[in-house]
């Protein structure tokens, strides 16, 4: 199987490149010296990182993903000669409200950008890598779909459904020497916390003294302190990516964690599977078929 090395230039296409994440990775990759394909939904924002990345060769483009034809991108690309070696999946955006009060439109919102939106790049990167038997598709993640946040359901549920779509996929593309990576993320300095979007409903008064109000507190008042820097952790994508560093060896690998605060949400999931394990394990034997 063929994948990709530090023995060949790739070309990078990364969605979400105005601000965070996003933008230092393209750093980290074009310092790599390989081609990136920057886009977000209105370079004419930033003027001044669309001519820093095109001065380095690189290129940016508009992208809306989530305008039903988003990957009509990627066929353009591919047509002209620019094979995507490597589709990183970062766009996003994340809102704060209880369930119940959070409405349909806005639920949708969230999985048009998170789900729906890698799910038409994905779809449309798939077939010129598996005739290349070679590609990388790495889809940013979050600890809040992990350990479920209270008050971020829209958000990670969206997460959750690309996290559950990304195994599938992992297993289904293997074959064809394709990777698909899932990056888990805690929280990181890019400044995303510091804008805090609420939900359009009122918050109900019953939900300001539980987890609920209280994290909407936290983030409303800038209380949450990252943890996670934002250099460090890209340089840990990249690295994973083109097997360089830390990421020599680790080619297999589906799933990274990133940011000190993963640790403990990664142990919560452990502890919640072994306790439901010890529970109800019995029961879960029991039921089966009699032979």
């Amino acid at each position: 199987m063929a994948t990709p090395t530090t023995t060949k230039k790739l070309t990078w296409l990364i969605t979400g490149c105005s601000s965070g994440l996003g933008l230092t990775l393209v750093r980290i990759a074009q310092a790599g010296g390989h081609k990136v394909i920057a886009t977000s939904r209105n370079p004419s924002a930033t003027p001044e990182l669309v001519k820093e990345v095109e001065s380095k060769g690189g290129r940016w483009l508009q992208l809306d993903v989530n305008n039903a034809s988003s990957g009509s991108i990627i066929d353009e690309l591919e047509r002209a000669g620019e094979q995507i070696d490597v589709l990183i999946n970062n766009a996003g955006f994340s809102m704060f409200a209880p369930i119940e009060a959070t409405s349909e439109d806005e639920i949708r919102a969230h999985m048009e950008t998170m789900y729906f939106g890698p799910l038409r790049l994905i779809r449309a990167v798939l077939p010129y890598q598996r005739l290349r038997r070679s590609g990388v598709i790495a889809n940013f993640s979050s600890g809040a779909a992990l350990e479920a946040q209270a008050s971020m359901g829209a958000y990670a549920g969206a997460k959750g459904g690309l996290d559950a779509v990304s195994k599938v996929l992992a297993k289904e593309v293997e074959p064809f020497g394709i990777r698909v990576l899932t990056i888990l993320l805690g929280t990181f300095n890019t400044g995303m916390l510091d804008v805090c979007i609420l939900g359009k409903a009122p918050l109900p008064d019953e939900y300001k003294d539980t987890l609920v109000g209280q994290f909407i507190d936290i983030m409303r008042t800038g209380k949450l302190v990252p943890n996670g820097d934002k250099d460090k952790a890209m340089k840990a994508v990249y690295q994973l990516v083109v097997g360089e560093g830390f990421g020599v060896g680790k080619e297999k690998e589906k799933f990274m964690p990133l940011g000190p605060d993963m640790t403990t949400r990664m142990t919560i999931v452990q502890d919640q599977l072994a306790h439901a394990k010890e529970v109800f394990g019995e029961i879960t034997n029991g039921v089966g078929i009699e032979k």
